[in-house]
């Protein structure tokens, strides 16, 4: 399996990092690809982990004593979003939007039962990109970081995709879309694979 970051790296469509494309351990897709849900322009949200050099976790190795002198550099994470690589998928074009963790601030994300997090870590296998040895040691031991305290962050997930998902119905292009169903008898549950799936049965192109 290709190395996405690394492929991604020589077109010059990211700027991570020097290190971090060949010392990411594990990198999943996350978001409406993962749930079968996206579409043909749907962007690929991408999270995973990293292992940065060992001077960035442990910054006293560089001589460096807290209060004299400027903090050596460090790393949290890596974000790019809105990347387009126009070679993906057969030319059609992919969208990819990126963060990769420091493996320090990943963990306490993890133990801290961030929902974003914990769920790159149950993804299906199909959607882990990039793996490595200590990134299959993560994945296998996942439920350890599994507790009680995951209530409040992911009851204030769900409200928060609950408000979005309610401000959605009241947009205009919704608006227009139940309208359009409304005047053309098109069940509200009709989903975008229904439609391709008729699509390909009249032999209409997608």
């Amino acid at each position: 399996m290709s190395n996405i970051l690394v492929d991604l790296n020589k077109k010059q469509l990211i700027h991570p990092p020097s290190w971090l494309p060949t010392n990411t351990m594990m990198l999943q897709i996350m978001g409406s690809v993962a749930y079968g849900v996206s579409s043909h322009t749907s962007d690929m949200d991408v999270y995973g982990f990293a292992i940065p050099p060992k001077q960035m976790v442990f910054k006293h190795l560089t001589g460096w004593i807290p209060g004299f002198g400027p903090t050596p550099p460090g790393f949290d994470q890596f974000q790019q979003h809105h990347v387009i690589d126009q070679s993906a998928m057969g030319g059609e074009g992919r969208e990819y939007d990126f963060s990769i963790f420091n493996i320090v601030k990943y963990f306490q994300l993890c133990m801290d039962n961030n929902p974003n997090c914990i769920d790159s870590l149950f993804v299906p296998q199909s959607c882990v990109l990039q793996i490595t040895q200590i990134g299959t040691m993560v994945r296998e031991k996942r439920t350890l970081f599994l507790h009680k305290g995951c209530w409040p962050p992911f009851k204030g997930y769900s409200y928060s995709m609950l408000h979005k998902a309610k401000n959605k119905l009241k947009s205009q292009e919704m608006k227009q879309i139940t309208k359009f169903e409304q005047n053309h008898n098109i069940p509200h549950t009709t989903t975008f694979l229904d439609v391709l799936k008729e699509m390909k049965k009249r032999n209409l192109a997608t």
